[in-house]
């Protein structure tokens, strides 16, 4: 899926002590969750968790996204977009992003991934830093044509190995936030 530049600045995206007004506390708790958050849907939908990819590919990344990156405006990253699903049904959407200098001979091999979690992976590796997470109300022209809505809560984290960092943002879909209320004793 191809993105058109975004005229949004990197102060788009807040850590939590910036964000004002706050979200309820229940969509808080998800946006700051520090865990995996593979492993917490897979928890919530009973182990009825899948991933299905919708890009992955060579591609300009957003000026947000070099900038979190640092690199330069216009840089060429692996970009991988998928759904992040509970019984079928997509509850997130994900894209990963990642400078094409940093994943040349690092071995992680982003574009083998399929249908596993990237979240899975990186969690597995120690060697792997999280940086704070951000969050934001998520562009809607950034998101599939089939989730567009406005207002939806994003999140995004920089993950950092040697000289690979990986840009994870996932963005909560109105039926996460539906299935979360139905079953609180899975969250």
């Amino acid at each position: 899926m191809q993105h058109s530049k975004s005229p949004c600045a990197t102060s788009l995206w807040l850590p939590e002590s910036q964000l004002a007004p706050l979200p309820d506390t229940s969509i808080l708790d998800w946006l700051f969750d520090e865990g995996s958050l593979t492993r917490r849907l897979t928890r919530l939908s009973n182990d009825g968790f899948s991933v299905t990819p919708l890009f992955e590919g060579w591609q300009p990344l957003r000026a947000d996204e070099c900038a979190a990156l640092d690199l330069a405006e216009g840089s060429e990253g692996w970009v991988r977009e998928v759904y992040l699903r509970g019984h079928g049904e997509a509850w997130v959407f994900a894209r990963s992003v990642a400078s094409r200098s940093a994943l040349q001979g690092d071995g992680l091999h982003m574009d083998e991934l399929g249908s596993r979690s990237l979240g899975e992976l990186l969690f597995c590796d120690q060697a792997f830093q999280r940086r704070a997470i951000e969050v934001c109300h998520y562009p809607q022209e950034w998101l599939p044509t089939d989730a567009r809505a406005p207002g939806l809560w994003g999140r995004r984290s920089r993950f950092d190995r040697g000289a690979l960092s990986v840009l994870v943002a996932e963005i909560f879909l109105p039926t996460l936030w539906r299935a979360a209320r139905a079953h609180p004793e899975n969250c």
